[in-house]
């Protein structure tokens, strides 16, 4: 049947119907918007980016509070250079530190200062209070449950490798 994908009425946008591609734009409206809101919260208050805060707080819970740069990338699925200017960064502002990896001469291991877990620690308040207001009060507990697993399957499907565009 013409204008239909199994018996669905088609959209705009090749493979989905109506109804799957306004889920995927409302999603992708909303997690744009959230981000920038809560990345704009965190710049005005803090001076550190949400990307900033998740890479220190991933070297915070780090044993050591240090983490090899790569690895670094790798969980914030960013580019190596993109975590490098990053690291960079908060270098000058006294956040974190770079040294040689002592177990792989090759490697690069970043740390978190005194400073940075202090700068970390005011963020985190901003940006627990930043959540709630713009993502967790918007939904009701079982919204916020079924919101979490889906985005868990979606992950966990990425992360195996499938499906790939």
């Amino acid at each position: 049947m013409p204008g239909t994908i199994g018996g669905r009425t088609a959209s705009d946008t090749p493979g989905l119907d109506i109804a799957e591609q306004r889920a995927w734009h409302n999603f992708l409206d909303a997690a744009h918007r959230v981000f920038a809101t809560i990345n704009r919260a965190l710049v005005d208050e803090h001076d550190l980016t949400l990307h900033d805060v998740r890479l220190l707080e991933l070297l915070a819970r780090s044993p050591g509070g240090a983490a090899r740069m790569g690895d670094l990338a790798e969980a914030l699925t960013a580019l190596p250079s993109r975590v490098t200017r990053q690291i960079h960064r908060l270098e000058k502002q006294g956040l974190v530190t770079r040294a040689a990896n002592p177990g792989d001469g090759r490697g690069v291991l970043a740390r978190i200062t005194p400073e940075g877990r202090g700068a970390l620690g005011a963020a985190m308040k901003s940006y627990g209070a930043a959540v709630r207001t713009n993502f967790l009060d918007s939904l009701t507990r079982p919204q916020v449950t079924a919101m979490s697993e889906n985005c868990r399957k979606i992950s966990a499907g990425l992360r195996s490798g499938y499906p790939s565009a």
